[in-house]
């Protein structure tokens, strides 16, 4: 039998040679519970956090945020914490392959914990959210807490008087503001059947209240399942 046609996982013959095989074959499909996946998206000061953190409590979703996995992974000390640590300590970007990899590890590992998943600040841009999509699933509904350039700026310098953070300042802010308003409008156009925009110059139990009535009718209704290969 040649290496073009050796049965995969499933008994049936791969038609691809046996260099990508590996990749294709190596195992099933593993079908997952149905639960909703929800991307947050806003500003740098948005509010997106604090609102996770309620809808973490209300709904029983799991938040995942990219850059938190980045660090545990750095933390746990492996061979990929490795690479990853010198990758960002050089002031580079850690490929998309990686981080879509973390996240699907995220979600399998706690798939049966979760009533939904939070994507916290993912997509940053267009290409982002579509291998996202084809590599885990659809997105469900699009979160997008919504304020102007003053209002992110105040509260972020506001934030600086306490937070240590190095950049909450005025100069860095602008930067990482004007990357936000580059990339993001870009990932909006994509999905504007699932984008649902929320008024984030409002108190935070006002904010809520629109979440509220976006999240209780998704959670009410059936989901498709969520296949990760």
């Amino acid at each position: 039998m040649s290496s073009q046609t050796k049965p995969n996982a499933e008994g049936k013959k791969c038609p691809l040679p046996c260099v990508l095989r590996h990749l294709h074959c190596a195992k099933p499909p593993l079908r997952l519970a149905s639960k909703p996946i929800i991307w947050v998206l806003g500003g740098p000061g948005s509010g997106k956090g604090t609102q996770c953190d309620k809808i973490v409590a209300k709904y029983g979703f799991i938040h995942l945020s990219t850059g938190d996995l980045l660090r545990d992974e750095v933390k746990s000390g492996s061979e990929r914490g490795k690479s990853l640590n010198a990758i960002m300590k050089k002031g580079q970007l850690v490929s998309n392959d990686v981080v879509l990899d973390l996240l699907k590890e995220a979600i399998e590992a706690r798939i049966t914990k979760a009533n939904g998943f939070l994507i916290d600040g993912y997509p940053r841009e267009k290409s982002q959210g579509m291998q996202f999509e084809r590599a885990i699933a659809p997105v469900t509904v699009i979160l997008y807490f919504e304020a102007s350039c003053d209002t992110l700026t105040k509260r972020i310098l506001g934030r600086a008087l306490t937070s240590g953070r190095s950049d909450d300042n005025e100069e860095t802010i602008k930067l990482r503001m004007q990357t936000f308003l580059d990339n993001n409008q870009q990932v909006l156009d994509q999905y504007p059947s699932k984008l649902r925009r929320i008024n984030a110059e409002q108190t935070v139990d006002a904010i809520f209240s629109e979440v509220k009535k976006i999240l209780d009718p998704i959670m009410a209704r059936p989901h498709p399942a969520i296949v990760i290969n």
